[in-house]
């Protein structure tokens, strides 16, 4: 049973009555809720929830992680229309807000409440049509990776595209940024056998290092196989691949820019975050005969280069052993630890834990597969 309730504040219900009303907080510069149409706390979690491939049904919904209230689709809620299809990124700077959506292929900016201030779609660009994937931000541009072997480097203010690095490979997902360097997995590439008809996969195992100085490739990395994840944290880039789907099981590696992109294996594992000076980390094995999943979380010293193999969480719940774990993110303000669950057909779970690793609660993420989120402190 889900302890948090989804609601919307006065604001919200007069609104969507018909009636005109603003609920903009013109007394506090350190936030813009222009266009708002709820009410919402200093204290801001956003989540988007990916839905399921060709069913148009992402979003993103809000959490207020003081008062431990929710907001289904607060974006429909804001805006009057859907986010699209399907979603596949949300990252924040300076109280703006960017997701990427890989169907609809397109990236938008929101402010503080999640209204839309403005979108770039890139379907009509010949370059771009392989779809946008994961973003990483530095100063004043957006890095986008896009299957299809591009990365596009986009105007934060007017979202236009102002540069490109082509011909990288194939199908391009994680990003990270560490020392003007932009790190992007080159996990796949695909094609179509003449004979059969059939789809075929090559797993590759490259990560291209950027210049952002130059916007030019300046080094091409063998790391593990189909690397997806990608993520930074105490100037460290951690990767994870998810192998083969045969012979190359799941690998995370830990990148050190610091020692000429030294390569480290750490560790077997299938979803991870970042924070609190470590990489909190999942391996999840299915025994595909009883569809039975077992769960194994541990996590990575970064400081004391240590893999510890107990758990980071105290008082888990017992399904958390066994669920389909869709998301691991960490609150860089609190230090809390939030997992997302999901069973690919409703709504899923979010489990929210102090840094301590204490358990505190479990709400719906009001969408299907609970991906990635964001958080604002607007104090």
């Amino acid at each position: 049973m889900k302890s948090t309730k989804f609601w919307l504040g006065m604001c919200a219900m007069l609104s969507i009555s018909g009636f005109a009303t603003s609920c903009s907080n013109e007394d506090d510069p350190k936030r813009d809720d222009t266009g708002s149409k709820v009410e919402l706390p200093n204290d801001r979690m956003f989540i988007l929830n990916s839905g399921s491939m060709g069913a148009n049904n992402s979003n993103i919904s809000f959490y207020a992680t003081k008062e431990d209230k929710a907001i289904a689709d607060i974006f429909y809620v804001q805006n009057g229309f859907r986010l699209g299809d399907t979603g596949q990124d949300l990252i924040e700077d300076d109280n703006q807000i960017y997701v990427s959506v890989y169907g609809s292929n397109y990236l938008a900016k929101l402010n503080a409440a999640g209204v839309e201030q403005g979108r770039v779609s890139f379907t009509s660009d010949a370059e771009l049509q392989g779809g946008v994937r994961y973003l990483a931000e530095e100063d004043n541009f957006i890095y986008a990776s896009f299957h299809g072997g591009v990365v596009a480097k986009i105007n934060k203010s007017n979202l236009s595209v102002v540069g490109k690095v082509t011909g990288l490979g194939a199908n391009l997902e994680g990003v990270a940024i560490e020392d003007d360097k932009l790190y992007v997995a080159n996990s796949y590439s695909q094609s179509v056998d003449p004979e059969t008809g059939k789809n075929v996969y090559k797993y590759l195992d490259e990560m291209f290092v950027i210049d952002l100085k130059t916007f030019k490739l300046s080094e091409t990395l063998t790391v593990c196989t189909n690397p997806n994840m990608v993520v930074e944290e105490d100037d460290k880039i951690f990767v994870i691949g998810n192998g083969n789907y045969a012979d190359k099981g799941y690998e995370l590696q830990m990148i050190d820019p610091k020692q000429n992109n030294k390569i480290t294996s750490l560790a077997v594992a299938t979803n991870m975050a970042v924070g609190n000076d470590k990489v909190y980390l999942v391996n999840s094995v299915t025994d595909w005969s009883t569809y039975t999943t077992t769960n194994t979380f541990f996590y990575y010293d970064i400081k004391a280069s240590r893999l510890v193999e107990s758990s980071f969480m105290k008082d888990a719940p017992a399904e958390l052993a066994s669920a389909s774990i869709y998301m691991m993110t960490v609150d860089d303000e609190t230090g809390d630890i939030y997992i997302g669950t999901s069973d690919y057909v409703s709504n899923g779970d979010i489990y929210r834990f102090k840094r301590d690793g204490s358990y505190v609660t479990k709400f719906d993420s009001g969408g299907i597969n609970p991906f990635k989120a964001v958080f604002l402190d607007l104090h």
